[in-house]
């Protein structure tokens, strides 16, 4: 996996890139301000940028809005200092797949980014927590007739069981004896019949409907 690093603090994301590294990570490049992410992801085509929120020229919210709306494949995690909940919802919002507080410890840290090639969302269960309480009361707020789970699969209905009360792709592959790949294929079916976009969503309209509970 191709990352690019967007920080202000050049010692920081030396410091990131050695770490990656050394996980079998290549750094395909650097970026100290959101305008200069922008312009690196648009010459670099990376898998992943690692995002941080204040910057000069251009916020990290700013540049992951724009990088989103232009390479929508690209993956984008805010790394950041700030537990603003406003700056958790605009991130999710701006379209990033992952919010990571940089007091992380080295350990978690790895294991959340390895989790993204395994199609994981890269966020600390503290926040994904947040997330999945602010779009129940967006829900709730929606005068619009939600979607339903009766076109689901029976086996799909298993798979958002198992992944709302937390399982990853892998636990739910090894509990219904099926591949990591056949998890992800009924995910995308489950995100394309309930109209949902992500995997925070697909978890949080299960949580509305009682088939899982928010993690602590």
């Amino acid at each position: 996996m191709r990352v690019l690093l967007a920080d202000d603090h050049a010692l920081f994301r030396d410091g990131i890139a050695s770490l990656l590294e050394a996980w079998g990570f290549q750094i395909a490049g650097q970026a100290g301000d959101g305008q200069e992410a922008l312009e690196q992801a648009r010459q670099l085509l990376p898998d992943l940028i690692l995002m941080d929120i204040r910057m000069p020229r251009a916020s990290g919210l700013e540049a992951t809005r724009l990088i989103k709306a232009e390479m929508p494949e690209t993956k984008v995690v805010i790394l950041t200092v700030s537990e603003d909940e406003a700056d958790l919802f605009e991130a999710i919002k701006s379209g990033a797949e992952g919010y990571i507080l940089k007091n992380i410890k080295g350990e978690e840290f790895g294991d959340l980014i390895a989790g993204i090639a395994r199609g994981e969302a890269p966020i600390q269960r503290h926040l994904a927590a947040k997330i999945l309480e602010e779009f129940a009361r967006q829900a709730r707020r929606q005068e619009a007739v939600n979607p339903t789970e009766e076109a689901l699969t029976q086996r799909e209905q298993e798979v958002l069981r198992m992944v709302a009360a937390g399982a990853t792709n892998k636990d739910v592959a090894q509990a219904l004896n099926i591949s990591p790949e056949t998890v992800k294929f009924h995910l995308r079916n489950i995100m394309q019949k309930l109209h949902l976009q992500n995997r925070a969503q697909v978890i949080s309209y299960a949580v509305r409907r009682g088939m899982g509970e928010v993690p602590a």
